[in-house]
Formats: C-alpha cells, sequence, structure tokens
C-alpha cells in the first residue's frame, strides 16, 4: 500500500507530486482495475479560491476536512464524479485531485463502466472518465485509500525514472494562473497534453 505518514507530513503541492507513478487500484463487481496516475492537481486551503474548503465545511465538502489518505468525491456538471486524496491535517481542507491515469489492469472493464469502445489514451484521461472507468461515486466519499475496494500502491520501479512538470490547473474558473498541476513529461495519457 501508500505510505498513509506521507498524506500529513508533505504540503499538499508535494503531494500531488509525490503520487504520480504510483497505482491507483479499485476492486469493481466485474474484477479489479488500476492504474499508473500521471497527472494531479493539488487544492490548498488557503489563498485558493478555487478549492472547495476556501468557502468554509459544506455538507458536500466534508470528507475534505476529514482525516489525510481518505476519498473527496463530488459530482459536478450534473454528470460526473471526481476524486481527490485528502491531504493534511483534520480540519484543515486540503486535497490532491487526480485528473487521469495510465490504465495497466482491465481495460476491457473499463470500456465497459465508460460504455465506449476508445483507445486506452482516451478511457481515463480526464477526472470524470476515470471515475466512470473506475467505478468510482460519491458511495466512497470519505473511504479510507489504505483499504479496499478503492486504494493507493506504491510503484517504485517507474517513480524514479519520471520527470515531473508543474503548469497551471485546468478546467477552473478561479485561481487558474497557479502552478499546481502536475504532470509526467511525456505521458500520452495526460487529459491535456503538455504545452511546454
Amino acid at each position: 500500500m501508500f505510505p498513509q505518514n506521507i498524506f500529513l507530513n508533505y504540503r499538499t503541492e508535494e503531494i500531488a507530486q509525490m503520487l504520480l507513478g504510483h497505482y491507483l487500484c479499485r476492486e469493481t463487481d466485474q474484477g479489479l482495475v488500476s492504474g499508473i496516475i500521471v497527472e494531479t492537481e493539488a487544492y490548498l486551503s488557503k489563498n485558493d479560491e478555487a478549492c472547495h474548503a476556501s468557502r468554509g465545511k459544506t455538507k458536500r465538502n466534508a470528507a475534505m476536512f476529514g482525516p489525510a489518505g481518505r476519498a473527496y468525491i463530488y459530482f459536478i456538471y450534473g454528470s460526473c464524479h471526481c476524486f481527490n486524496v485528502v491531504t493534511g491535517p483534520e480540519g484543515k481542507g486540503e486535497a490532491v485531485l487526480i485528473r487521469a491515469v495510465e490504465p495497466v489492469k482491465g481495460l476491457a472493464i473499463m470500456r465497459e463502466l465508460r460504455k465506449r469502445a476508445v483507445r486506452a489514451e482516451e478511457l481515463v484521461n480526464g477526472p470524470g472518465k476515470l471515475c466512470q472507468a473506475f467505478s468510482i461515486d460519491r458511495s466512497l466519499d470519505g473511504h479510507n485509500l489504505s483499504e479496499k475496494p478503492l486504494y493507493l500502491k506504491e510503484n517504485r520501479a517507474i517513480c524514479d525514472q519520471m520527470k515531473v512538470i508543474a503548469t497551471p490547473r485546468i478546467g477552473i474558473s478561479k485561481a487558474e494562473d497557479k502552478q499546481l498541476r502536475f504532470i509526467v513529461r511525456g505521458s500520452k495519457y495526460l487529459s491535456r497534453r503538455e504545452s511546454v
């Protein structure tokens, strides 16, 4: 499993980079699906209007203020879910959005769940696509990510070889200039290709 102490011992923007290259795993009714995290975004509690916690605790974002290493999942645009990893001490309200993964196991299951026979590069290259392909919804909000059926797993083999790039976050209308999106350089599984 992924070391849980990381979520308390590092800043959220550092954790967003540290998650890159590791596995996100989900045991679905159809079987295991997994992927290597290639794109993340950090959301901070202070001076970050794009962060849900910036407006205080609500029923919708309560998990974001809970224990670190838990899932914060919200429904957006009336059509899709987004999956975040809660970071920092309880009550702080910070998290890392998982934007895209490189699919590894269960591609047929992912295509079935997405109801689309798309190329692997387009299967989970966005937060909504990821949640649909991994069967992640609000029922997993607050879930401990060191436990099944949704968990993070170390992948030390790849992490030493990666080049990480910081860019502005995408798909937001506030604080869009902050360099808090982190990507694995050269990955063909990003939600938006790198422009650097």
